[in-house]
Order: C-alpha cells, then sequence, then structure tokens
C-alpha cells in the first residue's frame, strides 16, 4: 500500500519552477511508481497526465530491459529526442518518476539535464512519500541489475 503525503501546492508549485526555469519547458509530471499521476506542473490536464503515463510506462519498460542486457546497474533516466522536442524521463530515489517536455529550435537541453537532476536531488522536499511494504521497490530494486545466469 502506498501512502502519499504529497500536498499539490506544494508539488505543482516545485514543477512550475522547474518548467519556468528552462526556456522552452512546456510541462512537467510525476508519477507513482505503479505509473498513476501524483502531479503536475500548471500546463497538465487530467487527459495529458494519462497519456503521458501510458508512454512513461513503456519507455520505463523498455528502459529496464536495456539495463538488464547491458548489466550497467540500475535505471536513472530515459531521454527520447524528437525532431522539435525532448522528452526527460527520470526516476527519483523513493520510485516516483519525473518527466518534462521541453520543445523548440533554440532550447538548451543541457539546462533541462542539470534542472532534472538537480530535481531530482532534491526531490525529497516536494516528494514526502512514504512506500509501503507492497510498493516499496524502485526501479533499481527491480532485479534489473542482476546478471542473466
Amino acid at each position: 500500500m502506498t501512502s502519499a503525503v504529497v500536498t499539490d501546492d506544494n508539488l505543482t508549485g516545485a514543477l512550475d519552477r522547474l518548467v519556468d526555469r528552462v526556456h522552452g519547458a512546456e510541462f512537467a509530471v510525476v508519477l507513482s511508481p505503479d505509473g498513476l499521476p501524483l502531479g503536475g506542473s500548471r500546463q497538465v490536464e487530467a487527459k495529458l497526465a494519462e497519456q503521458i503515463s501510458g508512454v512513461v510506462a513503456g519507455l520505463i519498460a523498455l528502459g529496464l530491459a536495456a539495463t538488464r542486457v547491458c548489466d550497467a546497474g540500475g535505471l536513472r533516466q530515459v531521454v527520447v529526442q524528437m525532431s522539435r522536442a525532448f522528452l526527460f524521463i527520470a526516476t527519483i530515489p523513493n520510485g516516483t518518476i519525473l518527466t518534462v517536455r521541453i520543445a523548440g529550435d533554440d532550447v538548451e537541453v543541457g539546462d533541462m539535464a542539470y534542472e532534472v537532476a538537480l530535481f531530482v536531488g532534491q526531490a525529497e522536499r516536494h516528494l514526502p512519500i512514504s512506500l509501503g511494504p507492497a510498493s516499496s521497490a524502485t526501479i533499481e530494486d527491480t532485479g534489473a541489475h542482476h546478471r542473466h545466469r
């Protein structure tokens, strides 16, 4: 059972500040370890959060498969580069997942990568989530780092 102590204002404010700091950032969403939307920046409506949840689930699954094949440790980030946008998906140590979209011809991808890493490092301030026994595994604890015999 997951016990979340996230206030909408605290998380939304943190995600709004993340989006506001990087030119071209369009939205940010945080998903639970189970892929359920926990919150989003001001630009995120329920339909978009649901769509992002589905996309992220597939990309995380591919990332986990890559960690198993490459035997390179736990999954930290997936970045999707499209012709007009980037989608950053980063795992947070408590099991939640940050997703940010940045678009435009003159965007600074390095700035967004830095801000995503900064958010992940400080996430416990914005995401005081306690995971109960049923959901306590983080992405790194899913067995992705074990070698196949």
